[in-house]
C-alpha cells in the first residue's frame, strides 16, 4: 500500500495491526515497564517519543521527513555496529494522541531484514498516577540471515526494546 506520490508500499498486509490484535503468522512481542509517576512526566515522555527519542537514544535513528511523528512520515533507522549495519526504511502508520496514551507505530518499507509493525508508546494509569512505556511489535524474517538467526534475533529484539524504554524520562 504505497501512496499516489510514489512512496513504496509496505512490505506486509497487516499494516497498523499493533493498534489492536497482533496478527497470526508473525513473531509477536510486547514489553511494558513502569517508567514513572505524574501527569507532567507522562506528557513529557509522550512528546519525546513523538520526537523519535527512543530511536535517537539508542543510536539507531538516521533521519525523518518531519521533526515529530505524523502518519505518512518516512524515517530511516540503521541497525548494526560500526561499518557493519543495515539501513531500514520505515513509514509512520499511525500516531496515538489520546488523553492516556501517546506514541506512534511505524511499518517497514522494502529493505529491512525484518518486516512488520512496531509501536512505541507511553500509557498513563490514572488511579495510581503512574505511567508505563510500551514497545509492541510483530515481525517475520525478510532476509535469509534473519531466518537463520532465529532465537538470537529475537533476543536482540528484546534487548533493543529494553534500551528503547531506558531512554524515557523518569
Amino acid at each position: 500500500m504505497g501512496d499516489a506520490l510514489g512512496d513504496p508500499p509496505f512490505t506486509y498486509a497487516e499494516v497498523g495491526a499493533t493498534k489492536e490484535v497482533l496478527p497470526a503468522g508473525y513473531h509477536r512481542f510486547r514489553l511494558r515497564r513502569r517508567i514513572g509517576s505524574g501527569r507532567a512526566l507522562f506528557e513529557r515522555a509522550g512528546a519525546e517519543i513523538l520526537a523519535y527519542r527512543m530511536q535517537k537514544g539508542t543510536g539507531i535513528f538516521r533521519e525523518a521527513d518531519t521533526p515529530t511523528a505524523e502518519p505518512g512520515t518516512r524515517l530511516t533507522v540503521r541497525l548494526g555496529v560500526g561499518p557493519v549495519g543495515i539501513t531500514a526504511p520505515c513509514r509512520v502508520v499511525y500516531v496515538l494522541d489520546e488523553p492516556d496514551r501517546r506514541g506512534f507505530a511505524y511499518g517497514t518499507l522494502p529493505g529491512p531484514p525484518d518486516i512488520g509493525d512496531e509501536l512505541f508508546t507511553v500509557e498513563y494509569d490514572t488511579p495510581d498516577d503512574t505511567f508505563y512505556g510500551l514497545v509492541t511489535a510483530f515481525s517475520r524474517p525478510g532476509a535469509w540471515y534473519v531466518r537463520l538467526g532465529g532465537p538470537v534475533v529475537r533476543a536482540i529484539q528484546r534487548v533493543i526494546a529494553g534500551r528503547y524504554l531506558d531512554t524515557l524520562p523518569t
